[in-house]
């Protein structure tokens, strides 16, 4: 007796791939459950181009692509490939395939639809033992890449590593069964995650707009307005239309941390969301510095705040030294510079992140910045120093320097520095503004020959 509708449900379309531990430990009668759970799962979904679209890979101790979200058009043609799929029984390398997953499969070359559309993206990750590399770090930058994440366990799986891949809530999108017969249990429970209007069945507390995602959902603001870190009120954005050229300057040393690095990448989308970007409006570059400088982006690479937020995620740690004073000379002699995307009469703003006392001097490319007329807020949390902050930072202190004691205290510190930020850029646009206009009446004197 089938425990699948006949009809699909009517979700929105999603980019959903599948990634199937396909290690040793899997018995192939056991492989064979897998395949008849994923081929369950389609049938309640909407399977085309303009509809979901369906991918899967296989891993082991390599990554093997079985399909990808546009090779197939129907859904008969991806159930065949999965009948279709031969089993690894090689190691179990879920870090790997994660990895594989974020940088290649979700690409708008294998199919994933361009994120300005905002088409959910799925993996679905499928496991039954501990993984032989490490998953923590690259799940994270998954998720905040914008990939939702199911975890699925089967049999000894440690809880602990589930709960590393999956996304949040876990209670949403982590699950554990004793054994391979048992995934069955769970189609009704995915039917309803992926076929529920989400904002329509939960208290979602968004105080503008609640747009529904598998299994979740989340808050989105008016234009005009950002969302606050608590992820549903909003804010309205005061100088929406101040342009700057704005260059983040961010240090991914040892001390740091993978942890506090996602954390300091949080901080980033935070700054970004609170500014008009676009080519007309303001431009932001980034700089990871450790041992070396590192050009994340430059300010002409991006127009969009969602692909800055995207190149933000995908940032990868760097982990060494912490060299501030050569990635505050990097920043003056050439994140500033013409062929970086730097405007003529724009004004130019950075903000240097550091955690720790620096390996060289700060104080002589930090002024040198300065008397350039870049403005630098010094952002300090832990063991920064104090006084290498102010050495750093632009004048007065009281508006440019910005230390918490730990990394708790960095939405704090975003919400105080885009509020800083946005009254500065109000008083150089009014300031640009006047000087254009003196011009012009002056201008207008010497046409009328009022002036000589």
């Amino acid at each position: 007796m089938s425990l699948i509708p006949e009809n699909p449900c009517k979700g929105v379309p999603l980019d959903f791939i599948f990634v199937i531990d396909s290690s040793r430990s899997i018995r192939p009668n056991d492989y064979e459950k897998v395949k008849t759970f994923i081929i369950n799962l389609l049938q309640f979904l909407g399977v085309g181009p303009d509809a979901t679209r369906v991918g899967l890979l296989q891993y082991g101790s390599e990554v093997q692509n079985e399909f990808s979200l546009n090779t197939y058009s129907t859904r008969a043609e991806v159930e065949q490939a999965v009948r279709n799929m031969e089993h690894l029984a090689t190691g179990t390398m879920t870090g790997l395939a994660i990895q594989y997953t974020m940088e290649t499969a979700f690409t708008e070359a294998k199919g994933a639809r361009p994120v300005s559309l905002h088409i959910p993206r799925i993996a679905m990750v499928v496991t039954d033992g501990r993984p032989q590399d490490s998953v923590e770090v690259i799940a994270a930058q998954a998720r905040q890449a914008g990939i939702q994440i199911f975890a699925i366990g089967v049999g000894r799986v440690d809880m602990k590593t589930l709960r590393a891949i999956g996304s949040e809530p876990h209670s949403e999108h982590v699950y554990l069964v004793a054994n391979f017969s048992q995934m069955e249990t769970l189609i009704s429970v995915f039917q309803s995650k992926l076929c529920s209007d989400m904002c329509e069945v939960v208290d979602h507390q968004c105080q503008h707009i609640c747009v529904s995602t598998p299994a979740s959902y989340r808050c989105k603001c008016k234009k005009g307005y950002v969302l606050n870190l608590d992820g549903k009120t909003c804010s309205k954005v005061e100088c929406g239309e101040g342009v700057v050229d704005l260059v983040f300057v961010i240090d991914g040393s040892k001390s740091l941390g993978s942890a506090n690095f996602e954390r300091v990448k949080q901080f980033v989308k935070a700054i970004v969301d609170s500014l008009d970007i676009s080519r007309t409006g303001t431009h932001v570059g980034l700089l990871q510095y450790s041992t070396k400088v590192r050009t994340e982006f430059t300010l002409s690479r991006f127009a969009t705040a969602q692909d800055i937020k995207q190149a933000v995620g995908r940032m990868q740690y760097m982990g060494r030294g912490s060299m501030t004073g050569s990635a505050l000379r990097h920043m003056f002699e050439y994140s500033f510079s013409a062929k970086e995307g730097a405007r003529a009469n724009t004004p130019r703003v950075s903000i240097v992140f550091t955690d720790g006392r620096s390996q060289d001097d700060v104080s002589e490319w930090a002024n040198k910045a300065k008397n350039a007329g870049i403005t630098i807020y010094a952002v300090g949390v832990g063991k920064a120093i104090e006084q290498e902050l102010r050495e750093i930072a632009s004048e007065p202190d009281d508006k440019h320097l910005y230390y918490g004691e730990d990394f708790d205290k960095m939405g704090e510190i975003a919400n105080k520095l885009k509020t800083r930020i946005c009254k500065e850029m109000c008083q150089c646009e009014n300031v640009m503004r006047f000087q254009k206009q003196v011009t012009e009446k002056l201008k207008n004197l010497a046409q009328s020959n009022i002036l000589p």
